[in-house]
């Protein structure tokens, strides 16, 4: 697994994709908070809100175009049969890349810290921000960018095509942070709680109160090791 690991860091990095993608999400972020309408100085107050509301929507297009390569490229360049005829098993190999591709995403949230500093500077008196909800929000974001990369991982491993992978992992993504709420709307209201709890956005939202509920943790974890498990079942079959 860990031979896997390298490989694909190293692919980031030696393609120029990790500092894309780095620049991309701080760039757009950045722009967010600090330059377009409705930014922290016009709210008058000290918090990193819009960064946490604007953060899962840039992921939306940042992890799959992470990811979309991860078995993609394997299999149209044929490398995919090598791979796993390699002394690794089947989930070594999908672990392998999962963590790469969430480690970049990792990387990209590290420098949001100057944000925090920033901010914290800003507030009057000095440190007059909601930290516990803050740390909250970032614990969620790693959640939700976990979630996301597992989506985006296990989507490159239905097709060839990179371009494919990426628009399946960006509808997906969007319908199950979103997707997931609205459709409770359009059933009884004696189902349409237990449906919206489905949502990525309803347990990133609980988290971003600063109250870490393992409930929400849980599930995340549990969409995780699903769409790795399943991304296993699809390498699996391609032996029979």
């Amino acid at each position: 697994m860990l031979s896997i690991y390298r490989k694909e860091i190293k692919s980031f990095f030696n393609d120029l994709i990790a500092y894309l993608v780095i620049i991309l999400f701080l760039t757009g972020i950045g722009l967010y908070m600090w330059v377009f309408p409705d930014t922290v100085f016009d709210y008058g107050e000290a918090d990193m809100n819009l960064l946490f509301v604007v953060a899962p929507y840039v992921y939306m297009f940042l992890i799959p175009a992470i990811t979309m390569r991860s078995f993609a490229e394997e299999k149209k360049t044929g490398t995919i049969e090598l791979l796993l005829t390699r002394p690794i098993t089947e989930w070594q190999l999908v672990l392998g890349k999962f963590l790469a591709s969430f480690s970049l995403v990792v990387f990209a949230l590290i420098p949001t810290l100057v944000y925090y500093i920033a901010i914290y500077q800003l507030g009057n008196p000095v440190g007059n921000l909601d930290s516990a909800g803050i740390v909250g929000s970032y614990i969620g974001l790693l959640c939700l960018g976990a979630s996301f990369t597992a989506v985006g991982v296990f989507t490159s491993s239905l097709t060839k095509n990179q371009i494919v992978a990426f628009i399946i992992s960006v509808f997906l993504s969007l319908f199950l942070f979103e997707g997931t709420s609205y459709l409770s709307e359009l059933v009884s209201n004696q189902y349409a709680f237990g449906i919206s709890q489905l949502s990525f956005s309803y347990h990133y939202t609980a988290m971003s109160k600063g109250v870490i509920d393992t409930r929400n943790a849980v599930f995340f974890i549990s969409i995780v090791v699903l769409m790795l498990l399943t991304t296993r079942l699809v390498l699996v079959s391609r032996k029979w």
